[in-house]
């Protein structure tokens, strides 16, 4: 029993895994407006858990702003029945945002992230879909998120203004 423990602990430690751990961001402090709905709360947390920037709740001393520049959700038809009955819906989730540090110059220039799903429909079960269609959205949201924070990640400090 123990060497087995011994040897998966050598093959994970061989294939080079390792825990996520905090990202390395250019800025200290960063402030996250709260009136850009869940994605906003859930901006913060991740920022407050995976980094080791300081979230502030004033614009004027933080180092950088994040700004949300556009969210929507989109849903369209993306294939009928023969009788015209919808058969799959594709949803849509874009987020735009871009870093800045309130003076003119830019941790990340203005990005648009969409993520995309497909999803069946059927008449019998519309209340089964929609919660599905919700939980596909609360999904795309948490992806989001941690697509914001890998190009959070990878920014790189603002060149001084001249």
């Amino acid at each position: 029993m123990r060497a087995t423990a011994a040897l998966l602990c050598l093959v994970l430690a061989a294939c080079g895994f390792q825990l996520r751990g905090t990202a390395d961001v250019p800025f200290q402090t960063i402030y996250v407006p709260s009136g850009t709905g869940g994605i906003g709360l859930e901006l913060k947390r991740n920022i407050q858990a995976g980094t080791s920037a300081k979230v502030l709740d004033d614009a004027k001393q933080a180092e950088a702003v994040l700004e949300i520049t556009q969210e929507a959700r989109e849903k369209e038809i993306l294939s009928l029945t023969g009788t015209g009955r919808v058969r799959e819906f594709q949803l849509r989730y874009r987020v735009g945002f871009r870093v800045h540090d309130g003076k003119g110059r830019e941790f990340v220039p203005v990005n648009t992230v969409v993520l995309v799903r497909d999803i069946t429909f059927n008449d019998t079960d519309v209340l089964a879909k929609e919660s599905e269609e919700q939980l596909l959205y609360r999904d795309m949201q948490n992806d989001m998120v941690q697509q914001i924070m890998r190009r959070l990640a990878a920014a790189k400090p603002a060149p001084q203004a001249k």
